[in-house]
């Protein structure tokens, strides 16, 4: 407690000290305790007023304008004495009477009518109001006559250290890029003291980083946060929670103190090449898939994200560069291969392909740390699928004479099966076409036959159409 009364006084005085020496060569200053007096007179009175008492004085008759001061915060037992009243009119016979006006008059500041001492009777407190502005006057004890013109003053409501430093926009949040350099500025916070910035420390902030380090700093006066490490990397650590202070009286021992957080997060750069899942691809198709068709999906990861990860996929080798097609699926971030032309099993059983992915989106300042692609191999397993069989010709020319023999053979067809599997086949006549049953066909080994006589008056040719069908072993 006699410390902070210490600093309560010191306080006090600065504003005093200060007021001496700005006055005017004619006004006159005395040490006095905690109070101000405001009269005209000579100089002679000033000694009866004794040395504990500051008297402001003027050689005319009329009011001295002044400041007077108020600790804020002040309480204690009897009412605290701000200052005092005189005027040279009051030779000390109790005719004078002292009135006060204005701010705070009769509810927080209360005259003695008689002595002019002013007392504050309320705790004050300078955020909620810093000064008060008041008018007094002398008037005739008796008749209330005004003896001289009213007089203004001020009464300042001093600062003393009560308000602790606050951020009023707090929490925070700030991005930077990952891989930053030393010093890079994140952001910047600031923190409001409702002090006196003008008066004293009270108000002067200093700030630093309670939770954060060694990853961030800060400007002591300014509070800029800055990168306190170089090349901070997101796919290590991606968000940081730093707690900041606001310290008043300049930061020293005794001062109040505020804190906020601001959380840090790293954005993405792309520093990071893309990678396949695996460096071998195995996938089967049938030989008869339809063109187009989605064969697989081969992915290349990416520890980036958005633009940064995004990869495009081409073929850049193999013995399919022909038949195959690769097309990049923006969503998935993966590549799909699809078949370009028709398989044949009997003709290639399988296909070796070499696959890249590479990053669309290259930053040139990481380019020591590519190259920003990958590469893997892709195999297709062509699977034999169940084909029809296929005649020797597309269409068969028979000449006949109109008087053949019933039964005899007029021409053959043959037809195979492409499969590796060579099941047997049987012929059959397509009767749609042939309704009068004119014709008769060996299912075995396709030899047809005349069922019944010619007449090549009545029609010189005959279209038929022959279905050549497998038969599984199974049922052989």
């Amino acid at each position: 407690m006699p410390e902070r009364l210490a600093e309560m006084l010191l306080d006090l005085w600065t504003p005093l000290i200060i007021l001496w020496i700005t006055l005017p060569p004619c006004i006159y200053m005395a040490p006095m305790n905690q109070s101000q007096v405001l009269m005209s007179g000579s100089p002679l009175e000033l000694n009866s007023l004794g040395e504990e008492q500051r008297i402001l004085n003027r050689s005319k008759r009329g009011w001295v304008w002044n400041q007077m001061f108020v600790l804020e915060e002040f309480s204690g037992p009897e009412p605290i004495l701000v200052g005092r009243l005189h005027t040279d009119l009051d030779p000390g016979s109790k005719k004078i009477k002292y009135i006060l006006s204005g701010d705070g008059a009769g509810t927080i500041f209360q005259i003695n009518d008689v002595t002019g001492d002013i007392h504050a009777i309320k705790r004050l407190d300078r955020e909620e109001k810093a000064e008060y502005t008041l008018t007094a006057q002398a008037v005739d004890w008796e008749t209330s006559k005004p003896l001289e013109p009213p007089s203004e003053f001020i009464i300042k409501v001093q600062d003393i250290n009560d308000n602790a430093p606050e951020f009023l926009n707090g929490p925070y949040h700030a991005t930077v890029p990952e891989m930053s350099i030393l010093g890079t500025s994140v952001t910047n916070v600031t923190a409001t003291d409702a002090d006196d910035p003008v008066y004293g420390n009270s108000a002067k902030l200093v700030y630093s980083i309670l939770e954060g380090q060694p990853y961030f700093s800060i400007e002591p006066e300014t509070a800029i946060i800055k990168t306190a490490l170089p090349n901070m990397d997101r796919e290590a650590k991606e968000e940081y929670l730093v707690v900041i202070q606001a310290k008043d009286m300049g930061g020293h021992s005794g001062g109040l103190s505020g804190t906020t957080t601001l959380t840090v997060t790293l954005t993405d750069v792309n520093d990071n090449p893309p990678k396949f899942a695996q460096s071998l691809y195995h996938f089967s198709v049938p030989e008869d898939v339809v063109l187009g068709t989605a064969i697989g999906r081969v992915k290349a990861n990416d520890q980036d994200i958005g633009e940064n990860a995004q990869s495009s996929y081409d073929i850049i080798d193999g013995d399919g560069t022909a038949l195959f097609e690769i097309t990049s699926d923006a969503q998935a971030q993966d590549g799909i291969i699809r078949l370009r032309k028709p398989l044949d099993f009997e003709t290639k059983k399988s296909y070796t392909l070499k696959v890249e992915a590479a990053n669309v989106h290259i930053d040139p300042r990481f380019s020591g740390r590519g190259p920003f692609k990958d590469t893997a191999t892709v195999k297709i397993v062509v699977e034999d699928a169940d084909e029809p069989p296929v005649f020797s010709s597309p269409t068969y020319l028979l000449e006949v004479h109109e008087n053949a023999a019933l039964n005899s053979v007029i021409g053959q067809v043959t037809a195979r099966d492409p499969d590796i599997t060579s099941s047997p086949i049987r012929f059959s006549i397509d009767r749609h076409t042939d309704l009068e049953r004119q014709f008769n066909i060996n299912a075995d080994d396709g030899k047809i036959t005349l069922a019944t006589p010619l007449d090549r008056e009545l029609s010189v040719w005959h279209n038929i159409t022959i279905i050549a069908t497998e038969i599984s072993h199974s049922n052989c």
